[in-house]
């Protein structure tokens, strides 16, 4: 078991290594991409990597003040969900209402790797290797989606 700071310590530690691996990658447009914190353009609508001590997820995440604005993204997003599973190569959880991590209500679509843990550093490797290609698959169905949200 470790202490508040030694665990926040091994997160920002996994989070910078992932973030100078990932760094040399382009962006499907060819662009600079800061990809942990990946700005889409469009408020309110975020893509989010997490990872803990049971699990790694990847998600967009909707989070408008205006609840029909938000169910009116969503319903855009799921126009998009074949191209979304062509691009990435699997099927993600589709959720209209979540709780988010700041306990107010969300719309995600997102996926998990369960069974890895942030804090052994021996799943390092399992982590990056599920988050990285969804985050370029993320990118790749963004810039080809975008214009339909701006």
């Amino acid at each position: 078991m470790y202490s508040r700071q030694e665990a926040a310590q091994l997160r920002k530690k996994f989070w910078t290594q992932f973030g100078q691996y990932m760094r040399p990658l382009a962006g499907a447009d060819g662009e600079r991409v800061n990809w942990l914190n990946y700005q889409t353009g469009i408020k309110h609508l975020y893509f989010r990597m997490d990872a803990d001590n049971q699990q790694a997820t990847i998600a967009i995440e909707l989070k408008h003040t205006d609840t029909e604005a938000q169910h009116l993204y969503f319903e855009k997003l799921v126009a998009l969900q074949k191209l979304l599973e062509d691009v990435t190569k699997e099927k993600w959880k589709w959720e209209l209402l979540a709780i988010g991590e700041d306990n107010k209500q969300v719309s995600r679509i997102g996926t998990t790797l369960k069974g890895v843990n942030i804090f052994n550093i021996a799943d390092w490797p399992a982590i990056i290797s599920f988050l990285k290609p969804r985050i370029l698959a993320l990118d790749t169905f963004w810039t080809s989606v975008k214009e339909t949200f701006e």
